[in-house]
């Protein structure tokens, strides 16, 4: 019987209800009001500035939920636990209309997103394959088409709850799609390890 193997499998990480719901809307609270930083790709998407634990007890509460769990997943992009420090926190707050172009995050390799609010269907995180060096140069693309794990320009993450986190490698290319419901507010950061070792060549990282 012929055998299909997933050569080189891209890691993404959801925890359901990572965050309690008492954290989640103090998280809404405090930090909704302090987003009023513009982003260039729409009118309607606002940030706060960035933050790190410290700022408020309120990071640090989810720090301590969510450095565990970085961990865990830094296992599976580089083969061993090891330290894991929140580099940078921020608040992205979403109003209807408002759409996120797709990006990635630069120096750190972990990032992830907490979601503190409902999420429309049709707002959900998108993940894209990155554009330059693995396709062939034509493509099948057509309304026969049936798309799997091995065709796809992009996936569109499950449906997500307040207080779930998910965690995915850092050069990962996503967007968020335009929002036709309620005001959606997320919580994103990025992480780095404490330090990496390849057969001697030491490099080590500070938040």
């Amino acid at each position: 019987m012929p055998e299909i193997v997933g050569l080189f499998p891209t890691p993404f990480m959801r925890v359901p209800g990572a965050l309690g719901r008492t954290l989640v809307e103090g998280l809404v609270d405090h930090f909704s009001a302090a987003a009023n930083t513009q982003n260039n790709s729409s009118p309607n998407l606002v940030h706060t500035t960035m933050l790190k634990p410290g700022d408020s007890p309120l990071l640090v509460e989810a720090a301590v939920l969510i450095t565990p769990l970085l961990a865990e997943f830094g296992a599976l992009l580089f083969g061993e636990r090891m330290g894991w420090s929140l580099k940078e926190m921020w608040v992205n707050v979403l109003d209807t209309g408002g759409r996120q172009a797709m990006h990635n995050h630069a120096n750190s390799f972990i990032s992830g997103v907490v979601y503190l609010t409902p999420t429309h269907p049709e707002a959900r995180t998108v993940f894209m394959k990155s554009p330059g060096g693995t396709d062939f140069s034509f493509k099948n693309d057509h309304a026969g088409v049936v798309t799997g794990p091995y065709n796809a320009d992009k996936w569109i993450s499950m449906q997500p709850e307040p207080g779930d986190v998910v965690f995915f490698p850092s050069y990962l290319l996503h967007a968020v799609p335009p929002n036709p419901g309620e005001r959606r507010i997320t919580m994103a950061f990025n992480a780095i390890p404490a330090g990496l070792d390849s057969w001697g060549y030491k490099i080590a990282f500070s938040g």
